[in-house]
């Protein structure tokens, strides 16, 4: 029987009862940023002339960015209990929060898209499939969609169950295979490029691939301790951040190999010992566990914009994505995959930062207690709340300008987009709440005072009357 339980949720908090315990949303979330994509760039980023030690350092400083994100946003959907679509209600007004579900609709669209693709690529390098990979990819996003007919029960469930340990197992018998093979001196090699030029390259696509941007979907449903989520998401990004790409930098020193299909076929030899059926068994549970929470994360936007029925947004859903991964399998599998992930970083985080800035920071400095019991609907909130609006442009343009994506701006590729667009919206949401709520109160003062004014002379009118 499909389970309701979440879906029933989506503009009030999911109860405690529901809630799932930590080794669940730990397993959840290591199926979530670990993925075969990470292992590919290690070949891309010694193809790339970046070392090593590169590899390692700007890996572990994109985790701790990451992490220093991700605590306080799962926090905030474990503590409240409600969506990303309810929370960004209650911040940015109706208006601003169909934007954030629109976001999230064509950003995890096209992460979707991806993962079919490149499972497609995969099935088609291991078996050489005659089917052409336009077909084969559209065909594969539709089967990936089968799991969360059952809600987050089956994408949990599925998790922990079975994509959780064979990923697991995989990646460090892989890396426990290559380390050996990895001479000392890998680790004092002469950089091929700037330290920067790789932080921004490495640690930026390892945010942008390991963030989602709207981890409350996510968190509400497990237990409100920090704890319980700081110690699943800093596991979750040393497997998938450190180890998956380090190991694949190794396999391909080891190989020669740096391009994606070649790279597939080797690690099938190398880690399953050519054994055909393993390596999709366990790429084809990446994925799927990927694309599960992925489409999960579209129907709590979608549902956000417009109540309709749970399997007939799914099925749409996976038409739709379909349709994408058919397109993207004319595009580059590399610029493509670093173009999302920066964009990814970008439109989505933000959005929590600002949310999490308003619930964590500002509310406690103006001893605002917030009432997470209910959500307002669309027709009860203004169009738009101008602060956080203001603050996420800001953070829009900053993140984007910096990401160098948009052609012609490549000069201003440095740093990390992501924490810059992430900064850039917290520095003008928070002195802008402040000065808000600083003029809302001298504007009731105002007011309050009027009123007293009048009723006392009012008062003293009666008085001569009588």
């Amino acid at each position: 029987m499909p389970s309701d339980d979440d879906m029933h949720y989506l503009s009030s908090p999911v109860p405690l009862s529901m809630r799932r315990g930590p080794i669940t949303m730990g397993l959840l979330w290591v199926t979530m940023v670990t993925a075969f994509p990470a292992v590919l760039m290690g070949f891309q980023w010694l193809k790339d002339g970046i070392t090593l030690p590169q590899v390692i350092n700007c890996t572990l400083i994109g985790c701790m960015v990451l992490l220093a994100y991700a605590v306080p946003a799962a926090h905030l959907g474990a503590k409240s209990g409600l969506s990303y679509g309810a929370l960004s209600r209650l911040v940015f007004g109706g208006w601003a929060s169909r934007l954030a579900s629109i976001n999230i609709l064509w950003i995890f669209a096209a992460w979707y898209s991806m993962y079919a693709l490149l499972l497609a690529d995969t099935l088609k390098s291991i078996f050489h499939i005659e089917v052409p990979i336009m077909v084969l990819a559209a065909t594969l996003a539709i089967i990936m969609a089968l799991n969360n007919f059952f809600g987050f029960s089956g994408v949990a469930n599925f998790a922990r169950f079975v994509a959780a340990p064979l990923i697991i197992a995989a990646v460090f018998y892989t890396f426990g295979k290559v380390l050996p093979t990895c001479p000392v001196s890998a680790l004092y090699e002469t950089p091929h490029v700037s330290f920067s030029t790789a932080l921004t390259s490495v640690a930026g696509f390892v945010i942008g691939f390991m963030v989602w941007g709207n981890e409350p979907d996510y968190w509400r449903h497990g237990q409100s301790e920090k704890r319980t989520a700081a110690l699943p998401l800093a596991i979750s990004f040393l497997i998938g951040g450190v180890i998956f790409p380090v190991a694949g930098w190794m396999v391909a020193r080891m190989s020669g190999i740096t391009e994606f299909g070649a790279a597939t076929n080797f690690i099938n030899t190398y880690s399953f010992g050519g054994i055909a059926f393993l390596a999709p068994i366990v790429l084809a549970a990446s994925y799927c566990a990927g694309n599960d929470s992925n489409l999960y994360g579209m129907i709590n936007a979608v549902e956000n914009l417009k109540k309709l029925p749970h399997k007939a947004v799914c099925a749409t859903l996976a038409i739709f994505c379909a349709a994408f991964a058919a397109y993207l399998s004319n595009a580059g599998a590399v610029k493509a995959l670093e173009s999302i992930a920066s964009l990814n970083c970008i439109f989505l985080p933000t959005v929590t930062v600002i949310m999490f800035c308003e619930f964590f920071l500002i509310r406690s400095i103006l001893g605002i207690r917030t009432d997470f019991s209910r959500v307002p609907t669309f027709a009860e909130l203004p169009a738009v709340k101008w602060v956080p609006f203001s603050a996420l442009i800001t953070g829009y343009v900053v993140g984007v300008g910096t990401s160098g994506v948009i052609p012609g701006t490549e000069f201003m590729h440095v740093g990390l987009c992501s924490a810059q667009a992430w900064l850039a919206a917290a520095a003008v949401y928070i002195p802008g709440r402040l000065i808000q709520h600083r003029l809302q109160e001298r504007v009731e003062l105002r007011l309050l005072k009027q009123r007293s004014e009048s009723l006392s002379q009012s008062e003293l009118e009666l008085a001569k009357d009588a």
